[in-house]
């Protein structure tokens, strides 16, 4: 039997997923200076300076993660992932090009961005559970919490890369090319997907089609008490937790009164920490539900030290330590969650979690940013420590119910 590997950059020994991680890279950037480009769109083209428009715009966008969760869970487990994979990225760079013939030609209109923004999502939610089960086919179980680790690390250094390279381009030839340039990045993930070495696959089990088969991961989550726990934790932090466009901008306006540079540094510190946790993550050989109750309390402890910051400079500090946490968090769930799982289940609770994980930011960041407006900027923190503080106590009990479980068996195996 076969050791796995190790090391941090052990998956990228496999010819399939060093090509994946190439493409990946390439549309991950493409992919925030979409994000940079339309919010600046939005607020400052199409509105003056509205707000409420852009978190409109993220409501649209992420709305359809939950809206069909059933139909994107069931996709990613009984349809060929890596053709679906193609489909839904050729879908996002067509709509990409779109948008960005529009705003190029000045006939981009903000019911438009609306319209966009929630076929974009439509399209997202069914690429997410795949994508992310999809990692499984490419390096199979032993180096799977690696690859996941490395997928997070790409994406975190994306977002370091991206809204720097939206700026130059708004600046240089305007917002249009920055949507232009997305879909054409869309590109390399469309060339890696079709360089595999299909032989090399390790494909997943498919699920079988059967009457209720939406429903069935519903059902299967239900009875499995530790998956519960998880996505219980994954709401907390994620619809209440995860708003840091929201804490970042207020803090430095409103707090620490910077200009755009400042803020441009706080977000980069705080990518270097994702960044820094997804390295940490790559170390480690497998998941454990302690690194989960680990990452909430850190992340709790990060808000807080955040929201008491007395300077600009330990309010930063903070920011890495949460982003540290924040990407612990979210890597352990995420290989936890597909490790632990029936492979023809897979796509089912990976929809599950997408939709949980993303899916509550419109519940979540308008209760935040009132909270921002109202009571102040260092409160919404305090509502993000809460949530990580809340999701540390919801795993202490799923450990401690684990441990009763295990001592409970061990006596009825004695008698």
């Amino acid at each position: 039997m076969s050791m796995p590997s190790t090391g941090v950059f052990r998956s990228l020994r496999n010819y399939n997923y060093r090509v994946w991680a190439a493409g990946a890279l390439v549309s991950n950037v493409g992919t925030w200076m979409q994000r940079t480009a339309q919010d600046w769109l939005v607020l400052t083209q199409l509105t003056r300076n509205n707000a409420s428009a852009v978190g409109i715009v993220m409501a649209l966008q992420f709305g359809p993660q939950l809206l069909l969760l059933p139909w994107t869970g069931f996709a990613a487990d009984h349809f060929n992932q890596r053709k679906l994979l193609m489909a839904t990225q050729a879908i996002m760079g067509a709509l990409a090009i779109a948008l960005g013939l529009l705003t190029v030609t000045g006939l981009v209109q903000l019911w438009q961005v609306y319209v966009f923004a929630f076929l974009f999502g439509c399209a997202s939610a069914f690429d997410a559970p795949v994508r992310q089960t999809f990692v499984g086919e490419l390096v199979g179980d032993a180096d799977l919490s690696n690859a996941v680790a490395l997928n997070s690390m790409s994406f975190n250094a994306a977002r370091m890369l991206g809204p720097a390279a939206a700026g130059l381009v708004i600046a240089s030839v305007g917002t249009g090319w920055a949507f232009l340039l997305n879909g054409a990045s869309f590109a390399a993930v469309l060339a890696s997907l079709s360089l595999f070495r299909v032989a090399e696959l390790r494909p997943n089990v498919r699920a079988h089609r059967a009457p209720g088969g939406m429903l069935e991961g519903f059902r299967y989550v239900a009875s499995r008490p530790d998956l519960v726990a998880m996505l219980v934790m994954l709401f907390l932090i994620g619809t209440f937790g995860l708003n840091f466009p929201i804490f970042i901008s207020t803090m430095a306006v409103r707090v620490f009164h910077t200009d755009a540079r400042g803020y441009g540094v706080l977000s980069s510190i705080m990518a270097i920490g994702t960044v820094t946790g997804a390295l940490l993550a790559a170390r480690r050989e497998r998941a454990r539900f302690t690194s989960l109750l680990t990452g909430a309390a850190v992340f709790g402890l990060g808000c807080t030290l955040a929201a008491i910051a007395p300077s600009y400079w330990l309010f930063a500090g903070a920011l890495a330590i949460t982003g540290v946490a924040t990407l612990t968090f979210t890597n352990t769930s995420n290989s936890l969650m597909q490790l632990s799982t029936e492979p023809a289940m897979r796509g089912r609770v990976m929809a599950l979690r997408v939709g949980i994980a993303l899916g509550c930011t419109p519940i979540g960041a308008p209760i935040v940013g009132w909270v921002a407006d109202h009571p102040g900027p260092r409160w919404s923190l305090a509502v993000g420590a809460a949530s990580g503080f809340a999701a540390a106590l919801v795993a202490v009990y799923a450990i401690r119910r684990q441990m009763h479980l295990r001592h409970v068996e061990g006596h009825g195996e004695a008698d």
